[in-house]
């Protein structure tokens, strides 16, 4: 099993942070576009080579984000239309996703087998997560599906503010 941590800033105008394992090793490098027209993130191993694309699609009645591993779309997180609780729908990995997305306490399975569990540190600047993935294999997906909720999370809190 592998732990991953990220820690996002706050008040920052891009998104830029770090993402590391549990022996305090930089493993990703998470930045956003600025300016743009939905929002893009673009992870970077250690050695500063883009290894994954996450974009929303634009002009769509729910979030919906792409998210492309090697030039090649691997996966499409969508939100559901719920009434009470957020609902998420991961196509293209044959993955289910469940949990408190509110609190940021959430799994994903595959065949009933848990692939990825997040949760969030609740007493910390920032928001911080820790991340643990059961397969190796899995990691770079698993990264990525993650911040993409994460985004939407983010985008509807800003726009919940705005409109109060």
């Amino acid at each position: 099993m592998l732990k991953l941590y990220m820690k996002q800033k706050v008040f920052s105008w891009k998104d830029r942070f770090t993402v590391w394992d549990e022996f305090e090793q930089d493993r990703y490098t998470v930045e956003s576009e600025f300016f743009t027209l939905g929002k893009k993130l673009h992870i970077y191993d250690a050695f500063g080579t883009e290894v994954a694309f996450i974009h929303q699609k634009v002009f769509s009645f729910l979030p919906r984000f792409f998210v492309y591993i090697g030039g090649e779309k691997i996966a499409e997180i969508v939100k559901e239309l719920t009434f009470f609780h957020p609902k998420y729908r991961i196509e293209g990995l044959d993955w289910q996703i469940e949990g408190d997305f509110w609190a940021h306490q959430y799994t994903i399975t595959k065949n009933g087998e848990t692939i990825v569990s997040l949760s969030k540190e609740w007493l910390s600047w920032g928001d911080s997560y820790a991340i643990e993935i059961t397969h190796p294999e899995d990691t770079l997906p698993a990264l990525a599906v993650v911040l993409a909720i994460d985004c939407v999370m983010a985008s509807e809190a800003v726009a919940a503010s705005a409109s109060s």
